[in-house]
Parts: C-alpha cells; structure tokens; sequence
C-alpha cells in the first residue's frame, strides 16, 4: 500500500512569516493577539485578533495579482511557495499534471462581499469591481495556487469550517493512496479580519471579553477561560508518495497515517457536550492508523479557549483512548496564534511535525488548571517528550470533527 510523506513546509501566521520563525515563537511561547489593525475597532466590544505582521503579497506575486486578490489568497500562495522551495520540488512541463493542490478555507472572502455590498449600496451597482467574484470565491485558494506555481493536478477546495484546515491533508493522503497524483499542496489559508465577521461573531458569543489584554486573552484548558480570539493565517504540506519522494531524494519530515472525519449530528455552531462525535473520530483515526493509544504520545488539541469546546474535547480524548488518554501530553496553539478557523488545522500539522522531529511539544500559554480537565495539558512552558506520534484534532461549526494521525520518520 502507498505510503504517504510530508516533504515541506511553510506558513504565514501572527508569529511567523515561516515555518522556523512560528516555530520558534511556539517555543518562546509568544502571544500574537493585539488590537485589531485592519479596519476601524473604536466601537466595538470585541476588537482584538491575532493578526499576520509584515506580510507583503509582492514577496510572492506580481503587484498585479496581488491587487486582484483577497488576502487569503495571498497568504495560500504565500505558503505553498514556501512549501514547495523547503521540499527542493521544481514544478516542470514533465510533473505539472501529476502535481495537485488541496488547499483549504472556511469563509473564503467574505471580507470582499462584505466590500463590496457596502460598495453597491452606496454608490449603486456601477460602482461594483470586475474582479470581486473571482477573489471572493472559496476556490480561489486552490485555484490561484495551482496558476501561480503550475500544478495541472486534481485542484480542489475543502470548506469545512474549523476544520478544513487539516481535511485537506486527508483528502491529499487518499488522492496520493488512489495513484490520482505523486504530489499534493496541501494545507489551509483565511483571513476573515472584517467588521461584519468580528461582528457576528461577538454577537454570537464565542470570543474572549479580555479585550483590555489581547496577549493573555486566548486560555485554552484554563478555568478562566472565556473565549477564543481571532486569527488569520495559511499553513502548506507538501504530500508526496514514498517512492516518488524517495527517487528524488527528499527529506521525509514525517509520516501521514490516515485520518477520520465524523459528525456530530447535534447543533449547527456548538459541539456535543458527550464528546460522541469527536471520540468517534479519534477512535477511527488510530484504527486507521492500525495504532493502539499507548502508541500516541502527543495531541495538538483543536482546543479554542471556549467554555464548551475545551471539555467536550477533553471528554472525546477519554472516551476515546482511556486510560492511556492520560500519559498524552495535550497542547493548543491557539493560545498564541488565536483561532484561524479553516487555516488552523493545517498550523497545527506544521507544529505535530515540528514536534516530531524535535522531541519538544510547544506549551498552552495563559494556561490554569481547570479541575474537569484532568488531562497532561503542556502548559505555559514547553516539555521534552521521545514522541513517536502525533495526532492533530480540529472540530468545525455544524458538527464536523477531523482528527489526522502523523507518525516520526526513524532515520535510516
């Protein structure tokens, strides 16, 4: 059977423009929170997010292009660059159609629509640029990726929410085990940093009030917890088949095991309390795997900072794995890179293999024991760990659930 590898990285996050920058900020355990920059916050109660810092689209395209289209787009093209230059992988007329992009989003570019509404209601429908469709699409992460580097494979956008970001990896590992393609850009981009956004969702009630102090508001796993924060970013995997890696000689960064998607079948924006739905997805991405949960030694927790995600999380991590769910060491990045919705999965691949490969979990920073999550919450400061594998939770708005399995490449 194919065996499935990630051969690259890259990532445009709050913390890092890079896969080695953000990796090293998890570590320090920096805060990417602040007032909110992009657009006027002054009356607004909810007015903080994790922000990317520096980020100049024309590093990665033509100024044209660039003007053309929305920022997520942007940072896709961004990463699966970075990506492809860290994988020492030259898209050519020979590869081109065995070469596909699976990339990721959960809004796409609503900020455009949103643009563009206030655009036609003011001036009239005159008034409406040629180009707000095209760049407010959901495809438009995939599809721009695929014209800017010259991937003629399967080119396909996963929308699931809080959890297209590491779908798309599953989705790239079957494409790849179905010999549809050698390679897969795989991976999750969004920013959604607009009025109408922070406004629905602060009338709706998930994000943190400690808008008086952004970098220590996101508290995943704590008992003060309160809500998440808001985040932007992109993350992209190069997926490749063993033997097509193996023949041009590429580094494996570590191992795509499998993975499961479930639903939870309960509401349409909060998880099952019972952790059925998510447990399922734990318990069916190991038997995929064909792992036992003693063989799991860390999770990157979807872990948002909410009231009601944190402990039904921790429920589904017991029900699915039992006792051995204790000597897991548990983690949540969001609490640095605020919640990217359909970006964050995919960052949080990046951190599993970072992990993996470094013997290191990154820490849940503003992090105070809750008593109902008697999990090992790696908390404040990060901890050494001989980690053999990894498992990268997600769990999206309607009930969807993605867990993805990654395993460490021994050397030799």
């Amino acid at each position: 059977m194919t065996r499935v590898f990630i051969t690259g990285m890259g990532a445009m996050t709050p913390i890092g423009n890079d896969v080695q920058t953000f990796w090293q900020n998890l570590l320090a355990g920096k805060s990417g929170a602040g007032r909110i920059t992009g657009f006027d916050t002054e009356d607004m109660p909810h007015n903080i997010a994790c922000e990317v810092k520096g980020f100049d689209p024309t590093d990665y395209m033509d100024r044209k292009t660039a003007r053309r289209i929305h920022r997520s787009s942007q940072f896709a093209v961004a990463v699966a660059r970075q990506a492809l230059a860290d994988a020492g992988l030259e898209i050519t007329d020979d590869n081109s159609d065995r070469i596909g992009v699976l990339m990721a989003t959960g809004g796409g570019g609503i900020p455009e629509i949103e643009a563009g509404a206030l655009e036609v209601v003011k001036k009239g429908w005159r008034s409406v640029g040629p180009f707000v469709v095209p760049s407010a699409m959901a495809n438009a992460v995939s599809c721009l990726i695929s014209i800017e580097v010259g991937a003629k494979g399967p080119v396909m956008t996963s929308t699931a929410a809080c959890a297209s970001g590491h779908y798309s990896v599953i989705e790239g590992y079957h494409f790849l085990r179905r010999g549809e393609a050698d390679v897969i850009i795989a991976g999750g981009s969004e920013s959604l940093m607009s009025m109408l956004t922070m406004a629905a969702f602060g009338r709706m009630g998930p994000l943190s009030s400690r808008t008086d102090d952004p970098e220590h508001a996101c508290r995943p796993f704590s008992i003060d917890r309160d809500g998440f924060v808001a985040g932007e970013g992109a993350a992209a995997l190069i997926l490749e088949t063993e033997e097509h890696a193996r023949a041009r000689g590429a580094t494996l960064y570590a191992e795509v095991l499998g993975g499961k998607l479930t639903g939870d079948a309960f509401h349409i924006t909060a998880p099952d309390p019972t952790g059925s739905g998510a447990a399922r997805a734990l318990s069916g991405a190991l038997a995929m795997a064909d792992l036992t949960p003693d063989q799991i030694d860390v999770v990157i927790a979807h872990g948002t900072g909410t009231t009601l995600n944190d402990i039904s999380e921790s429920i589904a991590i017991k029900r699915a794995f039992g006792e051995a769910a204790y000597a897991m060491k548990v983690t949540s990045i969001k609490s640095m890179v605020g919640h990217a919705l359909g970006a964050a999965g995919a960052e949080s691949v990046v951190a599993a293999v970072c992990a993996l490969r470094n013997g290191i979990v990154p820490p849940t920073i503003n992090y105070t024991p809750d008593p109902e999550i008697d999990l090992h919450i790696v908390g404040n400061r990060p901890e050494q760990v001989d980690a053999r594998h990894a498992i990268v939770n997600a769990f999206g708005f309607g009930g969807q659930n993605v867990v993805a399995v990654l395993g460490r490449v021994e050397e030799g």
